[in-house]
């Protein structure tokens, strides 16, 4: 009996070391479920009647690609191709806002590659020997009455040669990212000189955030040191909003316009940039021209405040192991400026409290929300309670 008793002790002193181990031990952790998909499309279709020819493409600065139409097809770019000339030609030489920049004279081999040009028919800015001209008039010339002489001008005064100029700007657009475009001169007379319509749309993002380049491809005609008033080839500037940028044309490319418009979204200025490439007509200019006037129209129709977050959305949720739970919400609803069809992309950066228990309205992180470079840094507060578990739930685990 002794013995038996002594058992039944030793039993009993277990089972209530065993329930008090169970009881007082460490509780686990709470644990965060992020419910948020990672990224999503904005409700709705875009709405563009693209060319029927050649390819399109539109962008909003900063924000991404709106959309395209044989975007990545790759075409003669003409002189489109002055756009690299002009972006190479101020990041060698910086122009300030209102600066004129270096002053170069005009020699013999400038007037003959003027002569050449001219009599073969290409677009040209007449020059006259001893000619003082200013970079920023240089720029004029290149990029308003579309010079090639001036092209062939700048490359050598930028980089000694053409060749080296033309291995400089393939350099440089393979660091833009523009893998589809290959420059065979600076003009863009040569056919060899081609691009697809997105890789423009990139090249002339960055060219307009210059004010120089931006305010020159504004202005419809100017006045250099010789000869008469040189006009704008863009001739639809001021129309729907065109700002510039440049336009390209010749039989083997067919008409090529790459434009810039900026309306204001609910009084905000927004950046579209768009390109149509090898139009064909009875007048590709003006084909091409016509048709980026209709692309820019439509994507200014189709852009939009959009509201891409709400207040008091479930972004996560906290569970402890013994059943109780919390929402996680958003703290502010978030907008942007947007289109149909637009990504959006959201990432919750939060993680459970430490500890067993969760008190209302605690902070527990922030949600990012982008699109392009729209971005917005939201707060995380729980929207529950959690409690310690219950003594049975603490002694059965």
């Amino acid at each position: 009996m002794r013995r038996s008793a002594v058992a039944t002790l030793v039993l009993v002193v277990l089972v209530i070391a065993a329930a008090a181990y169970q009881y007082f031990r460490p509780l686990p952790s709470l644990q965060m479920k992020t419910l948020q998909p990672t990224s999503y499309k904005v409700p709705g279709k875009l709405k563009i009647n693209w060319p029927s020819q050649g390819s399109a493409a539109v962008a909003v600065q900063g924000v991404g690609v709106m959309g395209s139409s044989n975007g990545n097809q790759v075409m003669p770019l003409a002189s489109v191709a002055k756009m690299m000339t002009a972006y190479l030609t101020l990041k060698n030489h910086p122009l300030g806002i209102g600066a004129t920049g270096p002053t170069i004279t005009i020699t013999a081999a400038d007037v003959a590659t003027y002569n050449s040009d001219n009599a073969q028919g290409d677009s040209v800015a007449p020059v006259a020997l001893g000619e003082k001209i200013t970079e920023r008039q240089l720029l004029e010339a290149l990029l308003l009455p579309s010079g090639d002489n001036i092209a062939t001008l700048l490359a050598q005064w930028n980089a000694g040669s053409v060749s080296k100029f033309v291995a400089e700007m393939n350099q440089t657009a393979k660091q833009l990212g523009m893998n589809r475009t290959h420059y065979a001169d600076p003009a863009g007379v040569n056919t060899a000189t081609v691009g697809s319509a997105l890789d423009q749309i990139k090249l002339a993002e960055i060219d307009m955030t210059n004010p120089a380049f931006a305010s020159i491809v504004s202005k419809p005609q100017v006045t250099l040191p010789y000869g008469p008033t040189q006009y704008n080839t863009d001739y639809v500037l001021g129309h729907s909003g065109i700002i510039g940028i440049k336009t390209g044309s010749m039989p083997q490319a067919g008409g090529n316009f790459v434009f810039a418009t900026q309306p204001k979204i609910n009084g905000k200025p927004v950046l579209i940039i768009g390109a149509v490439l090898g139009q064909q007509g009875l007048s590709i200019l003006t084909d091409a021209l016509n048709a980026g006037v209709s692309v820019a129209q439509q994507a200014q129709a189709n852009l939009q405040q959009v509201s891409v977050l709400q207040s008091g959305a479930k972004a996560a949720a906290i569970t402890a192991p013994w059943g109780q739970n919390a929402d996680v919400m958003t703290t502010k609803g978030v907008s942007f400026i947007g289109w149909p069809g637009m990504v959006v992309k959201e990432t919750v950066k939060a993680t459970a409290p430490k500890g067993p228990t969760l008190a209302a309205n605690t902070a527990v992180g922030h949600l990012v929300v982008s699109a392009g470079s729209q971005t917005a840094d939201v707060p995380l507060r729980s929207a529950g309670v959690i409690k310690t578990p219950t003594w049975k739930w603490k002694l059965q685990r």
